[in-house]
């Protein structure tokens, strides 16, 4: 489970180099295998430290890119790729208000977009809004085993107990953060709540920080062949410290 060791300070902390380079190895190949054919627009609506709309962009779609800033900043081009392009907003990433209903082809709210922003039946109604029938969703949220974790580490028994049979769990960090966790039923009745069905959830990765560090120091050249296995690996919706998911908007 990646972060266990960092859960006592934050869901952001410092992970082994190795797993570190795994991680956004396999966030990058699950994004590239979640993207539409041909030429689309998308809408990215994810934390700072996704690389979604690059990678996009460089497979050949228009992405608006929405990122969080003053209000009433004009929207600025950033600079596209020869086959894409990326469009920069300023906007609350909850709150499309700008975009009207039914113009996106797809919706990416990578790197915790919905753990983040606490009040994620309003984001997940706004992305339901954008999409055009047929749409689809990838998302990325904190787990509830990185909740208990994280609630484990700082000695919040009263907390941990009561979880289970709790509606939203929403866990405070040591650095002031809060995050809202999910389990796989949590984050079903999310996007089902929004209009939105849900193809598939599973663990951004099954493999564990210290397989990953052991086998690369092991084979440094083998990140490649470690990716491909983890993505053909079965995975279990109740583990992992993150969880991907797709859902689509129904036609």
């Amino acid at each position: 489970m990646h972060r266990a060791a960092s859960a006592t300070t934050g869901p952001d902390g410092d992970r082994p180099p190795a797993y570190r380079l795994f991680h956004q190895a396999v966030t990058r190949a699950q994004l590239a295998a979640w993207l539409p054919r041909g030429r689309r627009l998308l809408v990215d609506v994810s934390g700072p430290r996704a690389p979604a709309a690059e990678l996009a962009a460089a497979a050949g779609h228009t992405v608006v890119r929405v990122v969080a800033g003053v209000p009433g900043r004009r929207p600025a081009r950033a600079p596209g790729t020869s086959r894409g392009r990326v469009v920069l907003v300023a906007a609350d990433p909850s709150r499309l208000s700008f975009l009207g209903d039914g113009c996106a082809d797809g919706v990416i709210a990578d790197d915790r977009a919905l753990s983040v922003h606490l009040a994620a039946e309003t984001m997940v109604a706004e992305i339901a809004r954008v999409l055009r029938p047929g749409g689809r969703v990838l998302a990325c949220v904190d787990s509830l085993v990185l909740g208990m974790a994280a609630l484990a580490g700082q000695h919040r028994w009263a907390h941990l107990v009561d979880l289970p049979h709790a509606d939203v769990v929403l866990v405070p960090w040591p650095d002031g953060t809060i995050s809202r966790c999910y389990g796989a039923d949590q984050a079903r009745e999310l996007f089902a709540g929004g209009g939105l069905a849900v193809e598939s959830i599973r663990p951004r990765t099954v493999f564990s920080a210290s397989m990953v560090t052991h086998l690369l120091r092991r084979h440094p050249a083998g990140l490649d062949a470690l990716v491909r296995a983890e993505l053909a690996a079965a995975s279990d919706d109740s583990l992992g410290a993150q969880l991907v998911i797709c859902a689509r908007k129904p036609s």
